[in-house]
C-alpha cells in the first residue's frame, strides 16, 4: 500500500512534458557516466565502430520529492520512465540504431534524485586511420549532449571523477580482437552560428587490435616465401631451375595475395603500410626473376658470342672480386690464359711433327717430292701421297680443336662474368630486403610499444 499510495501521490498531478524546476531561472544538472562492455565490430569500409556501453545518468526532479516517514520510511521507489521527463541526451555520432534493450523505469529517491540506468549498443561514426594495421590503435568519440536544449536550461557533468572512468576496465569484455587502452572524458561548450551555447560530454574510446593472428596468417608466410627467393640465389647461374623456382615462387605469391585480400582492411582515403609491404614484397620478387633471367642469357653458351670486353673484364673479374671477398678469384685469371697455353700446346706439337718431314706446309713437301731424282719408286710416292693427306687432315683437326676451344673460352669468360655479376646482384638485392625488413620491423615495434 505504501508504494501505491507513493506512485498515486507522485504522479497524479505531474506533469512530464514540462521542465521539472520550479523556477524557469533554475538549471537542470544532469551527470552521465559511461562504461565499455565490448567492441562488437570495427568496419574500417565505412568508418563505423560499434560498442556495447553502460550509460548512466542521474538529474534532480523537484516535483518528485517526499517525506519518508509519510509512507512508510520507503526512500526510492522505481517508476515507469514514460511517466516522467527524461533530458534529451543524444549521441552525436551516431549513424543507425542499435539493437538495445528497453528498460522501462527508472529510480527515484526521496530527494528528487532520478537515476536512468541503461545498456545501450552504439553505432557511431569514427575516423579510423589503419596505415599502422595490424599495430593500429583507434581513438573514437561519444558526445553526448542536449539536442535542443542549451546550457542555460540543461548543463552536463560527469558522474564520477576523470581518473576513474579512464581506467575502469571492470564490466570489460576482454576476449576479442580488441582491447580496451583507455576512456578519457572531457566537458566542453560549443555554439553554432553566435546562438546559444550548449553543453557537451565527450568520451574518447581508445582501442588497440591485438596483431597475433595476423601476424602468424599475414607476416609469416610473406617473410617465408622472401626467404625461399633469397635462397633461391644459391642455384648455379647457369642452371636453369632458377628460373622455373622463382617463377613458382612469383606465381605462390601471386596466389597468396589473392587469399589475403579479404582480410586486409580497405578504406577510400587510405591503405594499411602492410598492403604497401606486400606490393614491394612483390616488386622484389620480379626483380629477382628479371636479375635471373639477365644472369642466364649472360651465361647461356653461344657459338657466335663476341669476347668478353677488357673494360667488364678489368672491373668485374679484378675489382669487383676483392670488392666482393671472393675467396676463388684466383681462378679467373688462369682461366683465362688455360685456352691460350692449349692452343699454343696444340701448334707446337703439329709443327714437331711436320719438322720430321723436313716442311711445315704439305704444298712445299709436294714441291719438295716434285724436285727430287725420277728414280723413286712407285711404292714410294704412293706413301708420300698418302702422307700428304694425312698431314691436310691433321691441319685440318688442328684448326676445329683451336675454333672449338676458342667457343669454350669465351662461354668460359662469361660464365665467370655471370658468376662474379651475380654475387654482385646478389648482395644489392640482400641489403635491400634487410633494410626494408628493419624498417618495417622498427616502425611496426614502435606503433605497438607505443
Amino acid at each position: 500500500p505504501a508504494l501505491r499510495r507513493l506512485s498515486h501521490s507522485l504522479l497524479a498531478h505531474y506533469q512530464k512534458g514540462t521542465r521539472p524546476v520550479r523556477d524557469w531561472r533554475t538549471t537542470t544538472n544532469v551527470a552521465i557516466d559511461l562504461m565499455v562492455y565490448a567492441i562488437l565490430s570495427v568496419d574500417e569500409k565505412n568508418q563505423v565502430l560499434t560498442t556495447y556501453v553502460w550509460y548512466r545518468q542521474h538529474w534532480t526532479d523537484e516535483f518528485l520529492r517526499w517525506d519518508p516517514e509519510r509512507f512508510d520510511n520507503l526512500t526510492q521507489i522505481s517508476l515507469p520512465v514514460e511517466s516522467i521527463w527524461v533530458p534529451d541526451i543524444l549521441i552525436n555520432e551516431f549513424v543507425d540504431v542499435g539493437k538495445s534493450p528497453h528498460v522501462p523505469y527508472v529510480y527515484v529517491s526521496h530527494h528528487g534524485e532520478v537515476q536512468n540506468l541503461k545498456p545501450i549498443q552504439v553505432m557511431t561514426a569514427c575516423s579510423l586511420d589503419i596505415y599502422n594495421f595490424p599495430f593500429d590503435v583507434q581513438n573514437c568519440s561519444l558526445t553526448f549532449t542536449s539536442w535542443l536544449h542549451h546550457i542555460r536550461d540543461i548543463n552536463l557533468s560527469l558522474w564520477r571523477q576523470p581518473e576513474l572512468v579512464k581506467f575502469d576496465r571492470s564490466v570489460f569484455m576482454n576476449q576479442g580482437e580488441w582491447e580496451l587502452l583507455y576512456v578519457l572524458s572531457r566537458f566542453q561548450e560549443f555554439s553554432v552560428k553566435s546562438s546559444d551555447s550548449y553543453a557537451e560530454m565527450k568520451f574518447y574510446v581508445v582501442i588497440r587490435r591485438r596483431p597475433l593472428f595476423y601476424t602468424v596468417s599475414l607476416l609469416l608466410p610473406s617473410i617465408f616465401l622472401m626467404v625461399m627467393d633469397i635462397v633461391g640465389f644459391y642455384l648455379p647461374p647457369n642452371s636453369g631451375e632458377r628460373v622455373s623456382f622463382k617463377i613458382t615462387l612469383l606465381l605462390g605469391y601471386s596466389v597468396f595475395l589473392i587469399i589475403v585480400s579479404d582480410t586486409l582492411p580497405a578504406t577510400a582515403v587510405g591503405t594499411p603500410l602492410i598492403g604497401i609491404y606486400f606490393v614491394v614484397c612483390m616488386a622484389l620478387l620480379v626483380i629477382s626473376l628479371t636479375e635471373t633471367i639477365l644472369i642466364v642469357r649472360l651465361v647461356h653458351k653461344q657459338d657466335l658470342q663476341p669476347h668478353v670486353p677488357e673494360w667488364v673484364k678489368r672491373l668485374l673479374l679484378e675489382r669487383a672480386t676483392v670488392l666482393l671477398c671472393i675467396r676463388d678469384r684466383n681462378k679467373f685469371s688462369q682461366s683465362r690464359t688455360q685456352s691460350s697455353d692449349i692452343s699454343r700446346q696444340a701448334e707446337n706439337d703439329s709443327t714437331a711433327k711436320l719438322n720430321q718431314y723436313g716442311c711445315e706446309d704439305p704444298r712445299e713437301c709436294e714441291t719438295v717430292g716434285g724436285a727430287g731424282p725420277t728414280l723413286a719408286s712407285a711404292s714410294q710416292a704412293e706413301g708420300s701421297l698418302l702422307l700428304h693427306g694425312v698431314l691436310r687432315e691433321i691441319t685440318a683437326i688442328r684448326q676445329f680443336l683451336e675454333k672449338r676451344e676458342e667457343f669454350r673460352d669465351v662461354a668460359r669468360e662469361w660464365l665467370q662474368v655471370g658468376y662474379v655479376l651475380d654475387v654482385l646482384l646478389f648482395r644489392t638485392y640482400l641489403v635491400a630486403v634487410l633494410a626494408y625488413t628493419i624498417t618495417l620491423g622498427t616502425l611496426w615495434s614502435v606503433w605497438q610499444d607505443a
